[in-house]
This record gives C-alpha cells, structure tokens and sequence, in this order.
C-alpha cells in the first residue's frame, strides 16, 4: 500500500467546528483502513492543525514539530484500522498519538545531546589533561630511573624493593640479610640523593 503524501504545513485548514467532527474522523478512519488516500487527505485537512499545535506545545521548535506531526500522520495512515470507537473518540486517539510522538522526540533530542555532551568532554580530557599527564608521568619515571643509577648499588637495592617492592623495613633487612637500622641508612641517603638528583626541595 502506497503512502499518501500529506499536505505541507504551511498553511493547514481550520479544525472543524462541527459538533460532529468525531464522526466525520471515525468515518474517515474507516475508509483510511481500506488505502482511501481522499480520505487521508480530507482527515488531515481537518485535523492537522490540532497535532502541530501539540507537537508544537511540547517540542517548542518549529521544525522538530513539524517532522512530528508528519510521522504522526504516517502512524494513522499505517493504523487506522487499529482505531477503536469503544475506547475513545478519533480526536482523543490521535491527540494521545501526537503526544506520545511528541515526548519520544523530546526524549531522543535529550539522550543525543547528553551523548555529545559526554563525547565532548573525554574528547577534552584525552586531548588535554589525559596527554598532558602520560608525557609528564613519562617524563618522571625517565627522570627518576636516571637518578637511580646514581645511587650505590647497595642503595639502590634497598629503595626499589622498599618503594616498587613495597616491603616494610624489617622485610628488606630479612631479605638482604642485613640489620634493620642499616636499611633505614641506605635507603635515607638513597632517598636524599635521589631529591637531590630530581631536583625537589
């Protein structure tokens, strides 16, 4: 079944003031079911300017309102046989159906803009502060291995298994079997050479 094209929204007619507008719609929806695009024509005719004024109530933007309007119409188009005169009025179905339309792309606009607000900022954060840092921490490691190799070798024993290994003073001294209180010396003067080397106060 071919998709009528639904007139632009330039210049929709009126809204009928008929008391029997409803019966007119539930008419129109009946041979709408059957691809009657007259029908769709004369039903969008009557009715088009209450589904942009909603869509354009919740959406606020002309545009966005009108894309919704048209999918709007393509949904009556695609389910007018789907229409039930014992749960409602036409003009109460196609309100609900304008303003769900409505929300969805309130919902889509919002859920894109969050996405490009979230790009955006680790795009910053790898750009900037995330560079800066790797070419710093870079930096501080070549500095400091260099510095290392100033040490002793006695002493440079005792600050990377303290500081990389992580082991306590009584640990270092158990594995290089030595006492407690000449680790604490290595590793003090180790340290003091290191700043000195570095450079920090």
């Amino acid at each position: 079944m071919e998709t009528p094209n639904a007139p632009k929204l330039g210049a929709p007619a009126p809204p009928g003031s008929s008391v029997d507008l409803n019966g007119q719609l539930a008419a129109l929806l009946e041979r709408i079911a059957t691809g009657d695009q007259q029908a769709f024509a004369e039903f969008y005719r009557l009715t088009s300017r209450r589904v942009y004024g909603m869509a354009r109530r919740v959406l606020i933007d002309p545009e966005l309102s009108e894309d919704a309007t048209q999918e709007v119409f393509l949904q009556v188009w695609q389910n007018a046989a789907k229409f039930d005169s014992a749960s409602g009025s036409p003009l109460a179905w196609l309100m609900t159906i304008s303003h769900r339309r409505a929300v969805d792309k309130v919902r889509s606009s919002q859920s894109s803009s969050d996405r490009e607000a979230r790009y955006g900022a680790s795009s910053q954060d790898i750009d900037h502060d995330s560079v800066a840092d790797e070419v710093d921490s870079r930096l501080e490691a070549e500095a400091v291995a260099r510095c290392l190799g100033t040490l002793t070798e006695t002493q440079q024993e005792s600050v990377r298994l303290a500081y990389y290994g992580g082991l306590t003073y009584r640990e270092v001294a158990e594995k290089l079997d030595a006492a407690i209180p000449t680790i604490k010396s290595r590793i003090r003067d180790g340290l003091i050479r290191l700043k000195n080397c570095l450079g920090v106060s």
